[in-house]
């Protein structure tokens, strides 16, 4: 197998992208007169691959074999109004008219539709927090006339009964 990270002895630029790398030394290859299916073994890739990265190369030369930044959509919030969502956040839920000061991703959401006009999945609110640094809280499901101290004596006098009443696996359920 060929090691194509070195050239003469050195190593390339760690700056470089070794994908685009590999890219290019299937380039060279090809034009030392290397069928694909050699090409392909000796970097470690299909033979789709390697064809597909000489139609490139073929049509743009080595240049078009180059890294280029990955396109995407645009975020929709500029870094400037990134940097401002903690401080609406630092404000308190309550203050945004919500019940209770606890930030979930979707009051989250709300806001950011609100203050910066743009409407985001809660799932993704997720993310952005952690990006900024924040977590999202999740508020505990309970009843409010929940009794605690009648749920521990339960727990500890009848659900021991119930317990033991249960039939065993094999056994069939008695009438």
């Amino acid at each position: 197998m060929i090691n194509y990270g070195l050239i003469g002895g050195m190593a390339k630029k760690a700056s470089k992208s070794w994908k685009e790398e590999r890219r290019k030394r299937a380039w060279v290859l090809y034009q030392a007169g290397w069928p694909q299916k050699q090409i392909a073994e000796a970097l470690g890739v299909t033979k789709g691959a390697v064809s597909q990265w000489i139609k490139v190369g073929k049509e743009g030369g080595e240049e078009a074999l180059a890294a280029r930044k990955s396109t995407g959509s645009p975020r929709r919030l500029s870094t400037e109004e990134r940097q401002r969502i903690p401080g609406l956040l630092e404000r308190g839920a309550e203050s945004f008219g919500f019940r209770g000061d606890l930030w979930t991703c979707p009051r989250v959401a709300k806001v950011i539709e609100r203050e910066l006009g743009v409407k985001y999945h809660p799932a993704h609110v997720s993310r952005i927090l952690k990006e900024l640094g924040w977590t999202p809280q999740k508020p505990i499901r309970r009843a409010k006339q929940r009794q605690e101290a009648e749920i521990q004596r339960w727990k500890a006098e009848r659900w021991p009964e119930l317990k033991k009443r249960q039939p065993k696996k094999d056994e069939p359920l008695s009438s």
